[in-house]
C-alpha cells in the first residue's frame, strides 16, 4: 500500500498535533473519509487531508467503519495505527444500540445501507454536536431522530 497522507507530505502525525494544527470540527469518521486520507491515490485524497486539518482529534467512529476501512487498505495496519495513536476512538456499541439499530435498517431498508452507515447514524443521534465527515452520497437522505438532516462533511459534486 502506499504511504499514509503525513508521509507523502514528509510529515508525522505527531507534528500535526504538536503544531496545534487540528482544530475546530468534531467528527464522525465513515470509512470513505479514512480511507481517501490514508491512500494517497484515492480519487478524494486531497480533500480528506484539507479536511483533517480542521478536524478535533480525536474523531470518533465505529468498528465497522473500521473493518471496511482495513477491508478497503487491504490491511489493518493503519486503522489500527489511528486507533493506538488515539487519533480515532471507538465510541459506540452496537449491542448496547441494536433495537435503535433495527429501527433504522428497517426505515431504510430500501437503501440496503450496511451496519457501519446504520452506526453512524444512530451516532449522529448520540453525538449531536458531531459531524459525519463521508464521501457516501445515502448520507444526504438519511436523516438522524426520523426528520432531522445529518451534519455532513463530503468532497464536492464534481
Amino acid at each position: 500500500m502506499d504511504e499514509v497522507c503525513w508521509r507523502a507530505k514528509g510529515r508525522s502525525p505527531e507534528s500535526f498535533f504538536a503544531q496545534g494544527v487540528f482544530a475546530g470540527v468534531n467528527a464522525i469518521a465513515d470509512t470513505g473519509f479514512l480511507v481517501a486520507l490514508l491512500e494517497v491515490h484515492d480519487e478524494h485524497h486531497a480533500w480528506a487531508v484539507e479536511v483533517a486539518e480542521q478536524v478535533t482529534w480525536p474523531a470518533v467512529t465505529c468498528e465497522s467503519v473500521l473493518s471496511e476501512t482495513a477491508f478497503h487498505l487491504r490491511s489493518s495496519e493503519l486503522p489500527l495505527r489511528m486507533l493506538r495513536d488515539g487519533m480515532i476512538r471507538i465510541a459506540f456499541d452496537c449491542v448496547g444500540q441494536l433495537e435503535q439499530l433495527y429501527d433504522l435498517a428497517t426505515r431504510y431498508a430500501d437503501r440496503s445501507p450496511d451496519l457501519a452507515d446504520l452506526c453512524l447514524i444512530r451516532m449522529s443521534e448520540l453525538y449531536p454536536r458531531h459531524t459525519v465527515i463521508t464521501v457516501d452520497e445515502d448520507f444526504r437522505v438519511y436523516r438522524r431522530n426520523k426528520r432531522e438532516a445529518i451534519p455532513l462533511l463530503c468532497p464536492p459534486k464534481k
